[in-house]
């Protein structure tokens, strides 16, 4: 099932991998972006995340929490996700991927529009993994590599502000749509 916008999401507190510090979602202070991405070590996910990464303050300073969840375990994700400046939340069980409505499908592959991205990120995170800045990925994956993205813009209160069921692995929100949609939404609540 999934959520419209406007829909309101219930209260509740994740753990973040790295140090498992809790993480309230929604944000009572902020706005949440709530990321639904793949698998650890997944390389379209990972070069999005940079881009997120060199403009984390500049999202910050709009009032913007990032919250990352992947469908692998702590242990497996602390390995690719240790040096990201926010919270990155392990669903294994992808509990909040049906809570939300984030769905696995083959055209997340197989869709043209994500040849091009899935080539650009395996040459990049190739040369990073060679470079000894990346690991690669597990051979296996438990919930598969077939993960669709999502994105999720939450006000305090658990209104859905914005959403994105992505139609192909690399169907994202970039940054500036992010800061984007989070002016809009604090124009439209003022």
């Amino acid at each position: 099932m999934r959520l419209d916008t406007g829909s309101t999401v219930r209260p509740r507190s994740l753990t973040a991998v790295t140090d498992g510090a809790p993480v309230p979602v929604p944000d009572p202070e902020r706005l949440v972006h709530l990321q639904f991405r793949r698998f650890a070590g997944c390389p379209v996910c990972h070069l999005h995340l940079r881009s997120v990464v060199r403009r984390h303050a500049e999202i910050e300073a709009a009032g913007i929490r990032e919250v990352v969840v992947f469908h692998s375990g702590a242990d497996e994700l602390r390995e690719h996700v240790a040096d990201l400046p926010f919270a990155v939340v392990a669903d294994p069980a992808k509990r909040l991927y049906a809570e939300f409505g984030v769905e696995s499908s083959p055209r997340s592959l197989l869709d043209p529009r994500a040849w091009w991205p899935v080539l650009r990120a395996v040459a990049v995170g190739t040369a990073e993994m060679l470079r000894g800045r990346q690991k690669a990925p597990a051979r296996t994956q438990d919930n598969g590599r077939l993960g669709l993205p999502a994105d999720f813009l939450l006000a305090p209160d658990g209104t859905v502000l914005a959403r994105s069921y992505g139609r192909h692995v690399d169907d994202q929100w970039p940054v500036d749509k992010l800061l984007t949609l989070a002016r809009r939404a604090r124009t439209v609540r003022a």
